[in-house]
C-alpha cells in the first residue's frame, strides 16, 4: 500500500471550491491524467456513486472503478478504487486563511502483483505525487482565474 497525500491553498472560499469540483464529471477538466469519466450508477453525486475513469499517466493506461463513499457537502468526498488499482482516495476542503480553502488530496492504493506489487506502488508514489499536485495547481488556476476574472466570485465550469 502507498499513501500519497498532496495540498495547496485555494484564494477562494470553501463554498467556491466545493462548487467547482463537486461535479465528479467535470473532473477531468483539471485532473490531467483522467482523460474520461462515465457513470455507472443512475446517480452523479453523492454516496453511492460509481464511475469508470479512463486513466493516463505516462504509456500506463487503465480504467480506474470508483465508488463515491463519503460526500459531507462543502468538506468531504471520499471514494473507494475498485478496479485494477485497489484503495481510497479522499478531497478534504478545510480553512487556509482569510477567504482561503486548504485542499488536501490523499490517496492510499494498491497495486497487484501482476502490476508489480509493492515495487510498482514505490516507483508510482513520486509520480502520482507530481501529476496530482499538478492537478491541484490546474484547479487552482481555474478557480483564481474566473474569481479574479469574473469579478462575482463565480466558478464557471
Amino acid at each position: 500500500m502507498t499513501r500519497i497525500r498532496v495540498t495547496t491553498v485555494i484564494r477562494a472560499p470553501r463554498s467556491q471550491v466545493w462548487a467547482a469540483i463537486r461535479d465528479i464529471a467535470r473532473h477531468v477538466d483539471w485532473m490531467e491524467d483522467a482523460v474520461a469519466i462515465r457513470f455507472t450508477s443512475p446517480r452523479t453525486s453523492g454516496v453511492g456513486t460509481t464511475f469508470d475513469c479512463d486513466t493516463r499517466v505516462g504509456p500506463l493506461r487503465l480504467t480506474d472503478r470508483m465508488e463515491v463513499t463519503e460526500w459531507r457537502e462543502g468538506r468531504t468526498m471520499g471514494i473507494r478504487h475498485v478496479g485494477v488499482v485497489t484503495g481510497t482516495g479522499r478531497f478534504t476542503l478545510g480553512r487556509g486563511g482569510f477567504r482561503s480553502t486548504r485542499f488536501t488530496w490523499t490517496e492510499e492504493l494498491r497495486f497487484p502483483w501482476w502490476l508489480g506489487g509493492s515495487v510498482a506502488a514505490a516507483l508510482a508514489r513520486p509520480v502520482l505525487r507530481r501529476v496530482w499536485a499538478r492537478n491541484l495547481r490546474n484547479l487552482r488556476s481555474r478557480i483564481e482565474l474566473r474569481q479574479d476574472g469574473a469579478g462575482s466570485g463565480a466558478v464557471v465550469p
